[in-house]
């Protein structure tokens, strides 16, 4: 071979790299990246980089980044929207500092955020917005990119009251429970239970909307019996089902496992998720998980 030759054998395989590493770059900028961070707190990144946080406590104990007296919080430093199913604190979390520190608009419903910037200091320009919504309703964030449903929800809401005393109760009204659809243009439709109950209309959930992952409460006591989570996997006709709301605290189931057996009776496939992991999905499919 020539000089020339070796010459122009080098550019080519140079320029060959370029294309296979743009193309690289290009599918990992299209995946939909889903974080659990224990218990009910999930965080959306969309193919474009915008970031959802879904019942954002993140300082709960089964979240490893929580331990040994580490902050949590201070890896997470981008936020545009966080999503509350309900007022109760395991899932207000940390929401009323994420916000201020990040200014992230809240999506819920009008009684919930009306009262978390009365009682909890919830950043009012992040609170007052086009995004604050009711069950049965969708609505457009992130570009156009995320479509976002309000499903109904069978449990209860209020907002701890820090003014509770003789004229004040001890909870403030949180407006209706609820759930969560977020469509991902591109990406795969996520179904956040909250910490509702078994319903049958769950099967209409299913059919408006063709879940891809159905993130569902298991843990029982407060919300869904693993046996019922199940049941609602299978009449949502969700393509993959990821337990939470369990192992946080006594009084609620501690593992899947229960989950896990119901479900295989479904044929409806399981990803049970350690706390801290990551999901990603390209387009609607599972690519990967860490």
């Amino acid at each position: 071979m020539t000089t020339n030759s070796k010459t122009a054998m080098m550019k080519l395989l140079f320029v060959l790299l370029i294309i296979l590493s743009v193309n690289v770059s290009g599918a990992a900028a299209q995946e939909t990246k889903l974080k659990w961070y224990g218990h009910s707190a999930f965080s959306i990144t969309t193919p474009n980089g915008k970031v959802l946080l879904i019942d954002p406590w993140i300082k709960n104990p089964s979240n490893p980044e929580a331990k040994d007296g580490r902050d949590p919080l201070a890896a997470i430093t981008k936020v545009d929207y966080i999503l509350l199913t309900h007022g109760h604190r395991d899932h207000v979390g940390d929401a009323v500092e994420l916000a201020g520190r990040t200014g992230a608009a809240l999506i819920s419903n009008p009684e919930l955020a009306g009262n978390l910037v009365k009682l909890a200091g919830y950043p009012a320009k992040s609170a007052e917005t086009d995004n604050i919504m009711g069950i049965g309703g969708e609505i457009q964030i992130a570009d156009g990119e995320v479509t976002v449903a309000m499903t109904p929800a069978i449990h209860s809401s209020s907002v701890f009251n820090p003014k509770a005393g003789a004229n004040e109760p001890e909870r403030a009204y949180g407006g209706n429970p609820a759930g969560f659809v977020v469509i991902i243009k591109n990406g795969p439709t996520i179904y956040h239970s909250g910490d509702t109950a078994y319903f049958k209309d769950m099967e209409t959930i299913g059919e408006s909307y063709a879940i891809d992952v159905a993130l569902l409460n298991i843990g029982g006591h407060f919300g869904m019996e693993p046996r019922m989570a199940a049941k609602a996997a299978q009449i949502m006709r969700a393509r993959l089902a990821v337990p939470h709301h369990f192992g946080t605290f006594p009084g609620i189931t501690q593992n899947a496992d229960a989950f896990a057996v119901e479900l295989k009776r479904t044929k409806i496939e399981l990803h049970e998720m350690k706390p801290g992991a990551t999901i990603s999905f390209r387009g609607k499919q599972l690519v990967r998980a860490k």
